[in-house]
């Protein structure tokens, strides 16, 4: 770690960030804990990979977890269940691009950012399992490692709520997810959080990275990544470059900027659902612990979410049963 590292992780979080974060620790321990407790560990309810007991064979079940000892000593077909993972490790790549903190009419995405971290590490933080964490940066990823316990998710926490959006060539998210191939040393989950606004580059990284770990994807948006309101002139400013454009946003406007951001929308899920990855999806205007709750009954079902409630129901939009022809 560098000396500008350890500065930055001595710096004191603001009095009020702070206390938010504890607020966020309450709300999710209080009203997630109980929801996702089970026979697996976080968000992803998976079969395990600790050999469990045999039982007979049912229609419906993967033939690849077939027992054939016991079956050739029974004639009955069996297979081996397995038993949940206990001690997993866990590694968020937290992609800090400057649009997280764009300040839209319900608050800045950094905040779902928290939450999603909040939620994935405390939940995942128990029971001897370790959280690590990768950020984009200014020309290389940092990576902070895989440690136990709740206080090491609290400075994860903290780490996420004050870091500057840089993001330089050397350190965006394909980059991060080079990082996690070196710094995972056993099986486990990477969680991919971001607002997924730039070039889809890190697909065939991801894929790679499925061959030992499980994924999760939570996709944060804010109504205007979907949509813009024809309001007539407006300035814009590219977060990235700063770049600031004087545009009349009218409903041409506005309809081409909703294609082409729906365009980009359904590029970055089909590329994500190659990869085997299921997208939790979170809106700045929504109730994140309500997607997230939704996200898990799904899963437990054995569906794949992909993101596609991502656009539905926007604010001030009129429901299509009742909008008029």
């Amino acid at each position: 770690m560098t000396s500008a590292e350890e500065d930055r992780r001595d710096d004191r979080v603001d009095v009020s960030s702070r206390a938010a974060l504890n607020q966020l620790e309450l709300l999710v321990t209080r009203r997630l804990d109980g929801v996702l407790n089970g026979d697996h560990r976080g968000l992803l309810p998976g079969p395990g990979t600790e050999p469990g007991e045999a039982r007979a064979y049912e229609p419906g079940d993967d033939v690849r977890t077939m027992d054939w000892s016991v079956t050739a000593r029974t004639t009955i077909p069996h297979i081996r269940q397995t038993i949940a993972d206990r001690e997993l490790e866990t590694w968020l790549v937290v992609d800090l691009s400057a649009s997280l903190d764009i300040e839209g009419r319900y608050g800045a995405k950094r905040r779902l950012v928290e939450a999603a971290v909040a939620t994935v590490g405390f939940l995942s933080a128990g029971g001897g399992s370790r959280v690590g964490m990768i950020l984009t940066g200014d020309g290389r990823p940092r990576v902070l490692r895989a440690t136990g316990g709740r206080d090491h998710v609290r400075r994860l926490l903290e780490d996420v709520s004050r870091s500057a959006p840089e993001v330089a060539p050397g350190g965006a998210l394909v980059d991060c997810l080079h990082a996690v191939r070196n710094a995972a040393r056993r099986h486990g989950l990477v969680v991919v959080i971001s607002d997924f606004l730039s070039e889809i580059d890190w697909e065939r990284s991801l894929r790679l990275l499925g061959t030992r770990h499980e994924f999760l994807a939570v996709h944060v948006a804010d109504p205007l990544d979907i949509a813009l309101p024809a309001v007539g002139v407006a300035l814009l400013q590219d977060p990235a470059t700063g770049e600031v454009l004087e545009l009349e946003v009218d409903d041409a406007l506005a309809a081409d900027y909703r294609r082409a951001a729906a365009e980009h929308r359904a590029a970055v899920h089909t590329a994500l659902r190659r990869c085997g990855a299921p997208v939790l999806a979170l809106r700045t205007d929504r109730d994140w612990v309500r997607d997230v709750i939704d996200f898990v009954g799904v899963r437990r079902q054995g569906g794949l979410p992909t993101g596609e409630n991502l656009d539905r129901d926007l604010p001030g939009e009129q429901p299509a049963e009742e909008a008029t022809p």
